[in-house]
């Protein structure tokens, strides 16, 4: 099966690779000569343009992107739109706000272009492992492109599935990040229990370890946690800093427009976000109050 692919970087070029090993025909667009070079030497096509790309696939056209959220989804369709022919399908399988994804396919519906909105998780391991695919969009258009997930996914029939319509991907995703952020708050505020201990001397590596073969919380997240700690226990160059892709955010918001508590992922996602203040003004703050009412010391610089 033909497809192009925009946007090369980690993930994106990654999935080209696997596409290729999987016999399909890729073409990508990407303005960096390394991820151009590396898609020609795995057998694909690299092209100059969106544009140039779409007119390399024979129809019906299949454009998937893999671009930051936002106005570059929006002008990366705008861009390959006037290339399409009716019966095409544009794919987004970046990070977009599952509001964004239902406009743009009811926008490209009027025109006769099929949009799916496809929540991909799996990272860089993905090329090895397989991609989990949250699928929204066109029955017809996905049954279509089954040749293709089929090859992304660990399995023909596992890890990906088609899960409603147009923005209902982007929606699943958004959720699955959501969990994503209180499963690690979870195990960070674990280690670092365990790691204050210091009359135990415990070996973080050594536990995680301990925990990958038949603990109730074994997981590939603890997998690769593990294989960090092996590498460096101390965490001594690490900044406490955290960012975060937005997805969270995104979730504690729809949790509380439909009224359903999620206090695990709101308190990881508020963690991330005081993890960046080092200033931490609002804690200065408190120590000023409790010593004007309760007398109690204050720690200066």
């Amino acid at each position: 099966m033909e497809l192009a692919i925009v946007g090369l970087g980690k993930m994106g070029g990654n999935m080209a690779e696997r596409l290729l090993l999987g016999g399909h025909k890729v073409v990508g667009v990407d303005p960096s000569a390394e991820a151009a070079a590396r898609l020609k030497s795995k057998g694909g096509v690299h092209a100059p343009s969106i544009v140039a790309a779409a007119g390399m696939l024979k129809g019906p056209r299949h454009v998937w992107l893999m671009i930051p959220a936002g106005s570059p989804v929006d002008e990366a369709i705008a861009a390959v739109l006037p290339a399409l022919s009716a019966g095409d399908t544009i794919i987004d399988g970046g990070n977009s706000n599952y509001k964004d994804s239902q406009r743009r396919g009811r926008e490209l519906a009027a025109k006769g272009i099929h949009f799916v909105d496809c929540g991909t998780s799996g990272g860089v391991w993905g090329l090895k492992n397989g991609y989990s695919m949250m699928i929204g969009g066109p029955k017809e258009a996905v049954e279509r492109m089954r040749p293709i997930f089929e090859t992304l996914a660990p399995g023909k029939a596992e890890g990906w599935g088609h899960v409603g319509p147009t923005g209902s991907g982007h929606f699943v995703k958004m959720v699955h990040n959501g969990i994503e952020y209180g499963m690690m708050q979870a195990f960070a505020e674990g280690f670092a229990i365990m790691h204050k201990k210091a009359e135990f001397g415990l070996d973080m590596a050594q536990i995680a370890t301990i925990w990958q073969v038949g603990s109730v919380v074994r997981s590939w997240l603890l997998d690769l946690t593990a294989e960090a700690l092996r590498q460096d226990q101390t965490l001594a160059d690490i900044k406490p800093y955290v960012n975060d892709s937005g997805e969270g955010r995104w979730t504690v918001a729809e949790a509380i427009d439909l009224d359903v508590a999620a206090p695990v992922i709101t308190h990881s996602l508020i963690t991330r976000l005081r993890s960046r203040d080092s200033e931490c003004y609002g804690e200065r703050m408190l120590s000023v109050m409790r010593n004007a009412f309760g007398g109690h010391a204050m720690q200066k610089k």
